[in-house]
C-alpha cells in the first residue's frame, strides 16, 4: 500500500463566519483528524489546560523558539506572543495524521510560505448581512467593536485569492460534509504522489 502523509488544513475566514463551529464538528466526525494547539505567552484563563487550549510558555522561552526557527507561524498581539509549534504537526503529518488549524489570515499566509503544500481553506458567510447577523447574536461585543469586525469583513475576503478552496457556510453539517470531500479529494492528488507511485510499481518489475 501507497504510504500517505497527512495534510494540514488551514481554515480561516472573517469573524462570524462560522470556521471554529465547522472544525469542531469536523473533529467530531472524524478521529483521524487532530487539532493544532498553539503556544502562548499569556496566562492562562480560568478552565484552560496546557496542551488543551494552549501551550503557556515564558516569553524568553517564546522568543528562544522564533529564533531557532520552531513556529509554523507567530505573531504578537499587544504584550502577548502567539503562534504555532511546528515539530508536534511535522511528527503528526509524517505519521499519516492530518491536523487542522483555524487561523487569521496573517497567519495562514505565514504557513503558506513554511509549508506551501498545506490545504487552505476559507470559510465564507452567506451574506454580509447574515454574517452582521452572527456577530451580534453572539451578544459577546459591544456595538463598537461588532462595527469593527463588520468594516473588517469586506476586506477580509478580498484574501481568499491566497487559498485554495472555499465553503459557503448556511449549514454547518453540510459545510463540514464539504471539507471531507476537500480532504479525499487531497488525498488522491496526483502531484502529491506522482513519485512514490512510480517508485513502488516499478519495484514490481
Amino acid at each position: 500500500m501507497l504510504k500517505r502523509k497527512g495534510l494540514l488544513l488551514v481554515v480561516s475566514g472573517p469573524s462570524g463566519a462560522g470556521k471554529g463551529t465547522i472544525c469542531k464538528e469536523l473533529l467530531k466526525q472524524n478521529d483521524q483528524i487532530k487539532l493544532s494547539v498553539s503556544a502562548t505567552t499569556r496566562k492562562p484563563r480560568n478552565g484552560e489546560v496546557d496542551g488543551v487550549n494552549y501551550f503557556f510558555l515564558e516569553k524568553e522561552k517564546f522568543q528562544s523558539m522564533i529564533k531557532n526557527g520552531e513556529f509554523l507561524e507567530y505573531a504578537q498581539i499587544y504584550d502577548n506572543f502567539y503562534g504555532t509549534p511546528k515539530a508536534a504537526i511535522i511528527e503528526c503529518l509524517e505519521n499519516g495524521q492530518d491536523v487542522i488549524l483555524e487561523i487569521e489570515m496573517q497567519g495562514a499566509r505565514q504557513i503558506k510560505e513554511v509549508y506551501p503544500e498545506g490545504v487552505f481553506i476559507f470559510v465564507l458567510p452567506p451574506s454580509l448581512n447574515e454574517l452582521k447577523n452572527r456577530i451580534v447574536g453572539r451578544g459577546t461585543e459591544t456595538e463598537e467593536e461588532i462595527a469593527k469586525r463588520f468594516s473588517c469583513a469586506f476586506e477580509e475576503i478580498n484574501q481568499i485569492v491566497n487559498y485554495d478552496y472555499f465553503v459557503v457556510n448556511e449549514d454547518v453539517s453540510k459545510s463540514s460534509k464539504e471539507v471531507e470531500s476537500i480532504i479525499l479529494s487531497e488525498k488522491n492528488k496526483v502531484s502529491r504522489y506522482k513519485n512514490n507511485i512510480i517508485a513502488k510499481f516499478k519495484e514490481e518489475l
